[in-house]
């Protein structure tokens, strides 16, 4: 079986074929890199016709196949007439913060207990639902078609659907990252669609992860659409993970980790985490996981390389001597702000305990290891609210890092596996559009492990004394 994934993302759109037939892991055929529009502070738009056209010529790039899965970037959401698919609204992309007044606004009115209880989700502008409320609360075109019945509202995979398929459909994983979707049901709450004043009735049909979301043409053939997933929850699937307690950590613009509990939904708001649906197969029963993230990872070192801390990635792969914590020198990657366990956007990017003889060099090896404090903080979460597995699996900018690995596996004390396959996202969109559950060796699938050398608890304790130190400091 010859299937592509489309994924679909924050930077680009590729095209990854997976072949039953020969050898490997697949690879990606086409790439199309997008315009990062910013019309004011704080917005990020994309232009949904030139993503769309995007996705058709990546389609088109993979040649003869026999499924196609799709793979979308999440949160990002925009507005379109429901009969001829035509945009009135830019993508409003995850990042974009426009909506945080009136968020905080709802915070304050005590909201946040309903979209906890209902979504699993704290208030916070990078979901869709604030963006959602923005276009009817700002874009007369959305109020109109609304009036008429002929509005849809959605995430970005929807509105690619319905112009392959004819039919806007989003699946239940990308559903869950809108704070419209009741984590109980599967289905959009009627609660939290009047909470946001998203119409309920302008949203798309919630459907499985896995199975029919019609047939887009491709060379005058009718190739059927088998899955449907948000980028993340994909990359888990691409790590092989199929069990309670598995779990993985992408080290890109930010660490997003997830761990599988399985049919049950743990509900974790006092350690900080976000219960979510990792997938689900047609006439099955969803799989649920627990989301934590570190707002800056790759952000942070690309940020200190151009502060001209070091020129080449290599400089940095490797220290002599003893740790940067070690010698009181740390830095906590606040530079957005402190995301799980602590959800606090008071908090600030910091080095502590700088002298007259700290180097650039020194600064950097603190800033990868502030990186791997942090993400042991969220997986130290999650290892009290379910048993993890002996081994996380990692992949990411980060993962071709041989100190920060090595360094990971002794702050998590757990083996730290990296991918073989770099395009973990691309893998699990293909391998759920070719119904592929059983997932290659260990000694196929890591490119790398790292066990545990030392033990890194007197460093956390240093790192968490001076990340109490960072926050409210922008309050």
């Amino acid at each position: 079986m010859r299937v592509v994934a489309i994924d679909q993302g924050t930077t680009s759109t590729r095209a990854f074929v997976l072949d039953g037939a020969a050898p490997g892991g697949g690879e990606i055929v086409a790439t199309r890199t997008h315009q990062q529009h910013y019309p004011q502070p704080g917005w990020v738009e994309h232009d949904p016709q030139e993503l769309l056209r995007h996705v058709r010529e990546c389609l088109s790039a993979a040649g003869s196949v026999d499924a196609i899965g799709l793979g979308n970037q999440g949160e990002s959401c925009l507005a379109w007439h429901r009969k001829t698919g035509e945009p009135v609204s830019p993508v409003i992309v995850w990042q974009d913060t426009r909506s945080e007044t009136e968020i905080a606004q709802l915070k304050r009115e005590g909201g946040e207990a309903l979209t906890m209880a209902r979504a699993g989700l704290p208030l916070d502008s990078y979901f869709s639902a604030g963006k959602l409320a923005w276009i009817m609360a700002h874009i007369p075109a959305a109020k109109t078609l609304l009036a008429r019945g002929e509005l849809c509202l959605g995430t970005t995979d929807a509105f690619f659907l319905q112009h392959l398929t004819g039919e806007a459909a989003t699946d239940i994983t990308t559903a869950s990252r809108t704070s419209l979707m009741n984590l109980e049901t599967g289905q959009w709450d009627a609660d939290l669609c009047a909470l946001f004043g998203v119409p309920i009735e302008a949203l798309p049909p919630i459907r499985p992860t896995m199975g029919a979301f019609g047939a887009a043409n491709l060379d005058g053939r009718q190739i059927p659409v088998t899955a449907s997933v948000v980028d993340q929850q994909a990359a888990l699937f691409g790590h092989g993970c199929r069990n309670p307690g598995d779990a993985k950590i992408t080290f890109g613009t930010g660490a997003f980790a997830l761990t599988l509990t399985g049919p049950s939904l743990h509900r974790a708001p006092d350690r900080g985490l976000l219960p979510t649906i990792a997938w689900q197969r047609s006439d099955q029963p969803p799989v649920y996981a627990l989301e934590g993230g570190v707002s800056s990872a790759a952000s942070a070192i690309n940020w200190g390389r151009s502060l001209g801390l070091f020129s080449d990635f290599a400089e940095i792969d490797g220290f002599e001597g003893p740790s940067a914590v070690s010698r009181n020198l740390v830095f906590v990657p606040a530079l957005a702000g402190l995301g799980s366990p602590h959800w606090d956007r008071s908090a600030a990017g910091m080095w502590l305990g700088m002298s007259l003889d700290t180097t650039a060099r020194d600064l950097m090896q603190a800033m990868l290891e502030g990186i791997a404090f942090r993400t042991g903080e969220v997986m130290r979460a999650m290892a009290q609210e379910i048993e993890l597995g002996a081994t996380i699996s990692i992949d990411g900018g980060l993962s071709a890092n041989a100190y920060f690995c090595q360094f990971l596996a002794d702050v998590l004390q757990k083996r730290v596996a990296v991918q073989a396959n770099a395009e973990t996202t691309s893998l699990g969109v293909a391998s759920m559009a070719a119904g592929l559950w059983t997932q290659p060796g260990s000694d196929q699938r890591y490119r790398q492990v790292y066990e545990p050398r030392r033990d890194e608890a007197s460093g956390l304790q240093t790192f968490a004394k001076a990340l109490d130190r960072t926050r409210g400091w922008h309050a």
